[in-house]
């Protein structure tokens, strides 16, 4: 059976539940989790992004927050942090992840020409991770591959004072196998949110202690 989503007004007041393409189809409201991992080295953070599946109807292959997903009808923020492991492979208690921001969006498309409304309230966390890219193990259907790039260089990049950058990470090749890659990375590559979300969601990572 199709997912359910509760749904809200634009007060975020519960209104029922709906399906997954009800959800998008009608444009309701409804809740989000976002995780964005990064690593620190020698006082350096680096930020995590991936690249979604070339199979997914929305976005495909666009570079996106390292691990995000919808609450199901009845969940927790706290339940939804599953999608971090489901997503990459790495389990992250509720209780090591750091807020740092809520944020609405709507983002209006179209999936073979059929509209397609997402509203959503996201609850966006951190998590500040010791592994290498290599530790991960992505849901092979789900995400195409990992990079990272220097947070100081994402926000030049999101803010428009950098053309491009170089990501360095991991993907599955054609054989499935999982192996390191460099990619050019441009703002443009990434979902076409509001480019105030990353640069909100940067400085908030970089003013953690």
């Amino acid at each position: 059976m199709e997912e359910l989503f509760d749904i809200y007004d634009e007060e975020m007041q519960l209104q029922g539940t709906a399906s997954r393409s009800d959800t998008h189809t009608y444009g309701y409201w409804h809740q989000t989790i976002h995780c964005w991992l990064w690593r620190e080295e020698q006082g350096r953070r680096f930020i995590w992004f991936q690249r979604r599946h070339h199979g997914k109807d929305l976005y495909p292959d666009y570079l996106d927050i390292t691990a995000a997903g919808h609450l199901s009808a009845g969940e927790t923020v706290r339940d939804a942090a599953r999608e971090i492991e489901e997503e990459i492979g790495i389990a992250a208690p509720f209780n090591t992840l750091v807020k740092v921001g809520v944020q609405r969006e709507s983002l209006i498309s179209a999936i073979d020409g059929v509209p397609f409304i997402d509203r959503e309230l996201a609850h966006v966390f951190s998590l500040k991770c010791p592994l290498p890219l290599s530790a991960l193990r992505p849901h092979p259907e789900e995400v195409a591959g990992v990079f990272e790039a220097e947070l100081e260089r994402l926000l030049q990049l999101f803010e428009g004072k950098l053309g491009s950058l170089i990501g360095h990470g991991v993907e599955f090749g054609q054989g499935g196998q999982f192996h390191a890659a460099s990619r050019v990375i441009e703002a443009a590559h990434f979902v076409p949110r509001d480019v105030s979300y990353y640069v909100r969601i940067l400085r908030a990572i970089q003013q953690l202690s």
